[in-house]
């Protein structure tokens, strides 16, 4: 099934809700209270439920723990996803510390950089390799999802020797240079910079 990505990222906040409401007892949700907890409109939120099958019953709402076990499943994945992060700076570091990047769908294996003081150590639980040992090493884990935080300088010269190692299917870049690969790799890239400007470009709309 093919999805619209703006849909599959309003259903990753769907799930994220629904979890924090079933571990609160609540039992029952409207499309209007999803709405209004993500800024979204009660029209958009049913259609993107709606998508997947009839789940909500018209007046009363969403049963909170069918709709989040349905959500779930639909945003399973088949396996869990061995994953390497590259560049184990400030970004990388903070992303290692953050919740969100501990999930039974993927796991960090191995990190990379050239710090000598990161190099053969652990950075939160993680070995830490240098960059000259990238293709042993994701061979060795079988690595086919890279976090790539490294300075735009040097993003495409890793992006190369990434891919030269043959196992990696996808790319999360936070690098602020569009960076360049196979069609075979997905690359997905995240600019904190760009979204900050587009805040600021709808707030200065809004009050004109």
């Amino acid at each position: 099934m093919k999805i619209a990505e703006p849909t599959v990222e309003r259903l990753v906040q769907y799930h994220r809700l629904l979890e924090q409401l079933y571990h609160e007892g609540q039992k029952v949700v409207s499309s209007q209270e999803i709405g209004e907890m993500l800024a979204f409109k009660a029209s958009q939120v049913r259609k993107d439920l709606s998508y997947f099958g009839e789940i909500g019953k018209r007046g009363v709402g969403y049963h909170v723990e069918k709709l989040y076990r349905h959500v779930d499943e639909i945003l399973a994945s088949p396996r869990k996803w061995p994953i390497a992060l590259v560049g184990v700076g400030r970004l990388g570091e903070a992303l290692l510390g953050h919740k969100a990047f501990k999930s039974s769908k993927f796991d960090i294996k191995v990190l990379f950089d050239v710090d000598p003081e990161k190099v053969g150590k652990r950075v939160a639980g993680i070995p830490c390799y240098h960059m000259d040992d990238i293709y042993d090493v994701m061979k060795k884990n079988g690595i086919e999802v890279i976090i790539l935080t490294v300075p735009s300088s040097v993003a495409q010269e890793c992006v190369d020797k990434i891919v030269s190692v043959g196992t990696v299917k996808g790319i999360l870049n936070f690098s602020p240079l569009a960076i360049v690969a196979p069609d075979s790799v997905l690359v997905y890239s995240v600019d904190i910079s760009v979204e900050l400007e587009k805040l600021l470009f709808y707030l200065k709309h809004r009050e004109e």
